[in-house]
């Protein structure tokens, strides 16, 4: 290779910035559309990009890549443009507003001519596809050169995979004075990492130390209890269980827990009974250090534990200097069961729901119906028979009514506590079902402000948004849900793939779904999604591949089961469309 043929690189900051739904408005008035756009870049775009020394080296119709001499040149000009297009978009019908999404990155880049390639182009390209309505996303490497240097806020969003990029790249979006504003999120619909901010907790399963395999469910059984008891405190963030019992079992290094959940503290313990005594440790530790905050060991009747878990849940409290707000300290310290029997039946009925077999699920039943009968006041009995008639109802094990069933008592439980937060998310469900959309969000959100640690509950509250046409809303549900639960199941990215995909942001539509499937290879809900959003950007070629992978892996599917599904959808033109899609894509 001569000198002349070297391959020539450099550091550059890039940004990319693309129309949102821009063929959208190019279908309903193409020359209204294009002499819109070229109005704004004359007068707005093009002269802030030339004011901040930035070089336009690709245009892609509605999209523009722009080279810059550093990154502080970068922010500010996209600062500027997306304050004014704000501006701009207020005095114009809704139809006509010309909305950007821009993502910003610092990186190495290849030059050939005036045009660049290379990573710090492409990962630029995949933050603007990812980016928000109206917002500024930049890297993490970006964000490292501007830091201090300008008078803008950022929102650390954590790291987001990015399609074909090979890792996750950190995101930060643009949340300062001169960013076009968006819809602010509800309360119960943080985005992940609001949470961040304040004490978090990974609370690890306690270990039985009883001498005796079959009293695991009691360990166990009290570890989810302190866990519920610290997730209801809106000032911490708590990681959920089954995240968490990822753990159970395994020799554990503090400090690798803090880094994986990213969190300030981890708690650890011991349980053993004997008859009718038991013994509780629990030691509080700082996740960066190791370092002892707290411990203490417990000797206890057997009908005292919940007295334990109290004092427990008000050391984690003190200790981390967590502010309650008005009711929660009633919410989190209330006795629900009084017997010692009954406490156990309890403890074992969660542990065998949680094992997702219809012999366990039964037998879960059992043990709630036992609650019921010993201490028919308490919610808790109610409340987990609830949830094994839900279960039944998913699985096609119980009888046709079990949905009703599971909506019944948990009407029941609310009765005697109007605080049971799974009750509302239950019933929240059971209306989304039914198609009652405004029900099931009033419902959920109730479940996520009584208990705002519950990544399941955010989650379903994201599933109730994103079926009811709020996909923004949606989305930081999921992005919440998944902070709170890092190790969290498919479906949580099939909804935010759906988020996304209704939000036209395909590129991040099609990372998270393809993850999905990596994970669930079968979960042709997901493949159903990820062929729509193939057919959105007009990739028939992968749209087909994609039913042809579905046929493959789902030999039974039949398109009359699907539309049952999705017919929870409160946008009926959408529903149509979709399977209009998927038709033409050849299912049946």
């Amino acid at each position: 290779m001569t000198v002349a043929d070297a391959v020539v690189r450099r550091l550059a900051a890039i940004l990319a910035a693309d129309v949102v739904g821009f063929s959208r408005m190019m279908g309903a008035d193409e020359e209204g559309t294009l002499s819109r756009l070229k109005r704004l870049r004359a007068e707005l775009v093009d002269p802030a990009i030339g004011e901040h020394r930035g070089r336009i080296f690709k245009t892609m119709g509605d999209g523009l890549l722009v080279e810059f001499p550093s990154v502080v040149d970068a922010v500010q000009c996209a600062a500027r443009v997306q304050a004014a297009m704000t501006e701009r978009a207020a005095g114009a019908p809704e139809a006509q507003r010309l909305v950007f999404r821009v993502g910003i990155n610092l990186g190495d880049v290849i030059v050939e001519g005036d045009d660049l390639y290379g990573d710090g182009v492409n990962v630029a390209a995949r933050l603007e596809g990812i980016c928000d309505v109206g917002c500024v996303f930049i890297s993490g490497s970006a964000h490292e050169q501007v830091a201090g240097k300008v008078k803008l806020a950022f929102e650390d969003l954590g790291e987001r995979p990015l399609k074909n990029i090979a890792r996750p790249v950190r995101v930060y979006r643009l949340a300062g004075e001169g960013t076009a504003p968006t819809a602010p999120p509800r309360a119960a619909a943080q985005p992940a990492s609001a949470a961040q901010d304040g004490p978090s907790i990974a609370v690890l399963p306690f270990q039985n130390m009883s001498g005796d395999a079959e009293q695991e469910y009691f360990s166990d059984g009290i570890t989810e209890d302190i866990i519920t008891d610290l997730s209801k405190l809106s000032g911490l963030l708590v990681i959920a269980r089954n995240s968490t019992f990822t753990y159970k079992g395994k020799a554990v290094d503090v400090r690798e827990v803090g880094k994986h959940f990213t969190v300030s503290h981890v708690l650890e313990g011991s349980v053993r009974r004997a008859g009718d005594r038991v013994r509780i440790t629990a030691q509080l530790l700082e996740a960066g250090t190791a370092h002892h905050v707290w411990a203490e060991r417990y000797d206890r009747d057997l009908q005292d534990i919940f007295a334990v878990q109290d004092e427990i849940t008000r050391e984690i409290v003190a200790a981390l200097h967590v502010k309650l707000v008005r009711g929660e300290q009633a919410s989190v310290w209330r006795h629900l069961l009084r017997r010692p029997e009954a406490l156990d039946q309890y403890y074992k009925g969660i542990d065998r729901l949680n094992r997702l077999t219809r012999e366990a699920n039964d037998e879960a039943a059992r043990c709630f119906e036992q609650i019921v009968g010993l201490e028919p006041e308490s919610p808790l009995g109610h409340l987990g028979l609830a949830w094994t008639k839900l279960s039944a109802f998913r699985s096609g094990w119980g009888e046709p009514a079990a949905l009703e069933r599971a909506a019944g008592l948990a009407r029941k439980a609310l009765e005697l506590d109007e605080t049971c937060a799974d009750a509302h998310a239950l019933l929240g469900f059971h209306s989304l079902l039914l198609g009652r959309h405004d029900a099931a969000i009033a419902e959920g959100e109730r479940a996520v402000a009584l208990n705002p640690n519950h990544a399941d509950n955010v989650a379903n509250l994201g599933c109730s948004y994103v079926m009811s046409g709020r996909p923004a809303d949606a989305a930081a549900c999921m992005q919440k849900a998944m902070r709170l639960s890092p190790v969290y199941p498919a479906w949580y990215l099939n909804v935010l793939g759906f988020a996304h995909y209704l939000l036209d942001r395909h590129d991040e539509a099609d990372a998270v779904l393809t993850l999905a499937l990596q994970r669930e290879p079968a979960y042709y809900d997901c493949r159903l999604m990820l062929m729509t959003a193939h057919h959105a950007r007009g990739r028939l070629d992968d749209a087909r591949r994609e039913a042809g992978e579905l046929r493959r892996h789902n030999p039974s599917f039949r398109l009359k089961d699907m539309e049952g599904r999705l017919s929870v959808l409160k946008d009926r033109a959408l529903l149509s469309r979709f399977i209009g899609i998927l038709r033409e894509l050849g299912l049946e």
